[in-house]
């Protein structure tokens, strides 16, 4: 029973962030990444949520309230995931645009929220919840995965943006891009955890209009050329 369980919160879970990686691969169509490298980054992502996990767990030991607790989950989250993608893609050959930062840590992210869905999911449907499960799932969904999407593909953006500069750019870039990403996921977070329902629901109406700014990102990353910077 165990085991069904699991393979119907894995279906729940990986499921939607698969949809969202489909949908926007379609933005890097010129030039599409080799699948066996999207795929080690989706996977990459996975595996750093269980990284993730003791690390929050001893964040929750320490930190001096709940606030401070989450902000510092985002950070942890956000850190990891980026490090993911520096081990497995920003060392790759396939590495040869602006664009491909943006493309490889947006398959890290929902790698991660992939897994994270699953984790979640699982308590309902341990519980014999399908209901509460599948609203559970859809929730995630809307919200979380959208989170992890919209945080990463920023640091993505910063990336790309320094593609064709100097060291120092790029380091400048991505730390902005970074405290950007933190800022938004902890807020996030911050919002869920002292809002009503209402409140929720602007947050998430929030976050879609951040995925509307990420179809303008692709398409300004589009335009950086080595004459332009």
């Amino acid at each position: 029973m165990i085991r069904a369980e699991f393979a119907y919160a894995l279906m729940a879970g990986v499921l939607p962030p698969l949809v969202w990686l489909f949908f926007w691969l379609r933005e890097d169509s010129a030039q599409p990444e080799p699948r066996p490298l999207l795929a080690r980054c989706f996977f990459a992502g996975m595996l750093i949520v269980l990284v993730a996990i003791p690390l929050e767990q001893y964040i929750g030991t320490i930190a001096p309230s709940q606030s401070w607790q989450y902000i510092a989950w985002a950070a942890i989250e956000e850190l990891l995931k980026f490090i993911a993608v520096a081990i497995v893609a920003l060392r790759s050959k396939a590495y040869d645009e602006p664009i491909d930062a943006m493309v490889y840590a947006m398959t890290v992210a929902l790698g991660f929220a992939a897994l994270e869905n699953t984790l979640f999911i699982m308590g309902p449907f341990s519980q014999g919840s399908l209901a509460q499960g599948i609203v559970f799932g859809n929730m995630r969904f809307i919200g979380a995965t959208l989170v992890h999407l919209v945080c990463s593909t920023l640091v993505g953006f910063s990336l790309g943006l320094a593609f064709y500069r100097h060291t120092f750019s790029k380091v400048l870039t991505w730390t902005i891009g970074m405290g950007g990403a933190v800022a938004i996921h902890a807020g996030f977070n911050l919002t869920i955890l002292h809002a009503d329902s209402l409140d929720t629901l602007r947050t998430f109406g929030l976050v879609w209009g951040a995925v509307v700014i990420m179809i303008v990102f692709f398409e300004e990353i589009k335009a950086v050329k080595p004459h332009l910077v």
